[in-house]
């Protein structure tokens, strides 16, 4: 009798799932040690957490609501509440990714969009005016241009990969009170000088915000450009395997820190204990992961500037870079990360044909910054949301071909990609 059938596919997957749940309860202690820093840089060793009780070389999860407190004398001595406001868990991955940065303070969030409007709500209000870079991801565009407009504040988007920053200088109003730039820009890669834009800022009393997703601190460390806030979409290269969305903001200061922190217990976009976790094991292979990915966009913009069927290539590490000078001064050990763009010959048909024929290990997809190697089309996926107009004057086609070297085989990865070339 069919009522009978038990799916063998369900059962494995739900079993699998409580297992998983039954080992990360049972890691969990009564309180975790201080975390001690290495020396060194290595991701796996900043701030890592461990519980002296059990020996436990993995920081638990604290997947509780609440905690406990000794008495109303005594509360929040310990530190933690209402896991709303903080949790022990996620507490380690702020440490080690503030410890990453240099900063004076991480809050995580559970998303990377989730930071970009905490950062916004804190440093602005109505009637306040904002400086974007003209090419920033189409969600932070999106949020600054629909939602928050209707709290009364203003946007200006303008170029700031020019050496003068002449656009961000023509822009500053008596009411402006935040810059947010990207470096590189997603998706264009364009470059924007850290020290320049940072120094700018503080003679204008200014925030400068930086979002450092494509290059992470492997490569980049913006606060030791002057920049006052980092943000992070620790959905890619942190998390690194398609597993986890999250976001961060590492501060300069702690009362910069501090009022993040105040704004995100009012939002409560707070990230999880379960993704804290997750992200935890996942960003001790960030270095080695953005080094190899570095060296495949290498190889690939190569080989793609050489082929026939390719119209333009534009990737930080190659010669052909209108802003090498900066690429080579802010990027450390040769590495540009693992993202570049191109566009085929043939316009957008060709484009777009590419993109849908091009065989694996190529994926067809949003995201970035993952082991495995995707290609995004802007235009229809992570920019749809820009206006059309503004995502066209900065370069952005319907043909553009963004691109996320992962760390398979760069052979592997140029083979199939001049197979579907070949084939225009």
């Amino acid at each position: 009798n069919s009522m009978y059938i038990i799916d063998f596919e369900i059962m494995q997957s739900t079993l699998s799932h409580y297992l998983v749940l039954f080992f990360f309860f049972f890691q969990a202690e009564d309180g975790i040690r201080d975390a001690q820093e290495s020396r060194g840089l290595g991701d796996v060793y900043k701030r890592q957490v461990s519980t002296q009780s059990t020996g436990a070389i993995l920081t638990p999860v604290y997947q509780c609501t609440t905690f406990v407190q000794e008495s109303i004398e005594k509360y929040c001595e310990k530190g933690y509440s209402y896991t709303r406001s903080s949790n022990p868990t996620v507490t380690a991955l702020e440490d080690k990714l503030n410890a990453l940065e240099g900063g004076a303070g991480c809050t995580m969030y559970a998303t990377g969009m989730a930071a970009t409007t905490t950062a916004i709500s804190t440093f602005m209000s109505a009637g306040d005016h904002a400086i974007i870079t003209n090419c920033s991801y189409g969600g932070t565009n999106r949020a600054a241009r629909v939602f928050f407009t209707r709290m009364g504040m203003e946007f200006t988007f303008v170029g700031m990969d020019d050496d003068e920053l002449a656009e961000v200088k023509a822009a500053i109003k008596p009411n402006t009170k935040l810059i947010l730039s990207e470096t590189p820009a997603n998706p264009t890669c364009t470059l924007t000088d850290l020290a320049a834009l940072s120094q700018l800022a503080k003679a204008n009393k200014l925030v400068h915000v930086c979002d450092n997703t494509f290059v992470t601190p492997f490569i980049c460390k913006p606060l030791e450009y002057g920049v006052d806030v980092v943000l992070a979409s620790t959905t890619k290269f942190v998390d690194g395997h398609n597993i986890t969305v999250g976001g961060a903001l590492i501060a300069a200061t702690k009362e910069m820190s501090d009022s993040l922190r105040f704004t995100q217990n009012i939002l409560g976009n707070n990230m999880s204990p379960q993704v804290a976790f997750y992200q935890l094991q996942t960003v001790k292979t960030m270095s080695l992961r953005v080094k190899k990915q570095s060296d495949n966009a290498m190889a690939i913009a190569t080989f793609l500037e050489a082929h026939p069927a390719v119209d333009k290539v534009c990737y930080p590490g190659l010669a052909s870079h209108p802003q090498k000078k900066i690429a080579d001064k802010q990027h450390k050990g040769n590495n540009h990360g693992g993202m570049l763009w191109f566009e085929v010959k043939g316009g957008t048909s060709a484009g777009q044909k590419l993109m849908d024929t091009v065989p694996r290990p190529w994926s067809l997809c949003e995201n970035l910054g993952a082991a495995e190697s995707i290609i995004t089309c802007p235009a229809v996926m992570t920019h749809a949301n820009m206006l059309k107009e503004d995502r066209l004057k900065v370069g952005i086609t319907d043909g553009f071909i963004r691109v996320s070297c992962g760390i398979e085989d760069v052979e592997d990865l140029i083979h199939a990609l001049k197979g579907a070339l070949d084939k225009l």
